[in-house]
């Protein structure tokens, strides 16, 4: 009886001491230091800064945006890990430091993320001199896997009518529909065959085309 006494007295032990290691270490993380992330955000030139800049802490899942003249604040504790990163742009880290301190302010230039692409041969002319002279002389090459039967008048037409309109021509449409009703709003919409104004510029249209 004595025996399991002194073991569950043991175990007991054991799990006390565990329990009092891991409340320090929680302690310990919990009392992280906070510190006052300010800074710059620069181009290239290190003179103009940069608005728009995405400055956040990928694991804790805050951040902030520079403002318009690069400009950026935010808190963070000892350890983060900040990701600096803009479109066109290479991403930049920086680990805040153990300090002292409790504000901190950095300088950060950025690069460009340049992509060089292949060149690409539009039309077979070495010089743009050389390809002058073959328009002024009407000697284009002409495309033999080009179908003509694809360019009359009939095909071109019908597919004018069956294209869908595009981004720029549903933001006209868009535009042209808002103002229609703001004009709309405040009384129907007058009629143009009662305004004599339109009557007299139709009867001038008629007298200047006889």
């Amino acid at each position: 009886m004595k025996k399991v006494r002194g073991k569950y007295l043991w175990l007991a032990v054991l799990l006390c001491a565990v329990l009092s290691l891991s409340g320090v270490d929680v302690q310990a993380q919990g009392k992280k230091k906070v510190i006052q992330l300010s800074g710059i955000v620069l181009g290239e030139d290190s003179i103009s800064g940069i608005p728009g800049v995405h400055v956040y802490v990928p694991k804790a899942g805050r951040g902030t945006t520079t403002n318009r003249v690069g400009y950026f604040s935010m808190p963070t504790l000892v350890g983060d890990e900040i990701v600096i990163s803009a479109i066109g742009y290479e991403k930049q880290y920086y680990r805040i430091p153990d300090t002292d301190k409790e504000n901190l302010t950095i300088l950060i230039e950025l690069v460009s993320d340049t992509t060089f692409l292949e060149t690409v041969e539009i039309m077979p002319f070495p010089t743009e001199e050389i390809f002058k002279e073959a328009v002024l002389a009407l000697n284009l090459p002409v495309r033999e896997d080009v179908n003509n039967e694809n360019l009359n008048d009939e095909l071109l037409a019908l597919m004018l009518q069956t294209t869908p309109m595009d981004a720029s021509m549903n933001h006209r449409y868009y535009i042209d529909n808002w103002v229609q009703y703001q004009g709309d709003k405040f009384g129907p919409r007058p009629n143009p065959l009662l305004n004599p104004f339109n009557w007299a510029r139709f009867f001038k249209s008629l007298k200047n085309k006889n």
